[in-house]
């Protein structure tokens, strides 16, 4: 295969999974070592493509979210109408970004006695009582 030909496969590729090969452009990388700590590619929830997508346009998807970037193009404002709830997720990176989402937020803890699990972010506040013991005087062994 040519040079030309295997670069003409690859925008091609880009092309399918992005919509436009300009879509969701980053110069970082991106990485959420709070919530996957060994990487996506580890972590054993993401396909190897879908860690590979994440790590490559996953900042700009951030950036889009939050509002400090602006959609550039047709597919990242439709990224934005998905996020907003106005649309449902129907292109590969809008559907990867709501599994991204999804998992983020922590998967359920169930235990034995029924107890809850608490986010390590929320503050829980044990207020315990101790009840005033006076010490009597003739249960102690002082000579008389």
């Amino acid at each position: 295969m040519s040079e030309q030909s295997f670069i003409n496969a690859k925008q091609g590729i880009d092309a399918n999974t992005n919509g436009h090969s300009n879509s969701f452009q980053s110069t970082k990388r991106f990485y959420d070592d709070a919530n996957f700590p060994k990487g996506f590619k580890r972590c054993g929830d993401f396909t190897s493509k879908e860690a590979d997508l994440l790590e490559q346009h996953g900042q700009a998807m951030k950036n889009l979210v939050d509002g400090s970037q602006l959609p550039r193009n047709v597919d990242e404002d439709q990224f934005i109408s998905v996020i907003q709830g106005t649309l449902p997720a129907t292109t590969p990176m809008e559907l990867l970004w709501s599994k991204y989402c999804r998992l983020a937020k922590g998967k359920p803890f169930y235990a034995v006695l029924g107890t809850i699990n608490t986010p390590a972010s929320a503050k829980v506040e044990i207020e315990v009582e101790f009840d005033d013991v006076e010490e009597d005087v003739s249960d102690t062994d002082e000579p008389e």
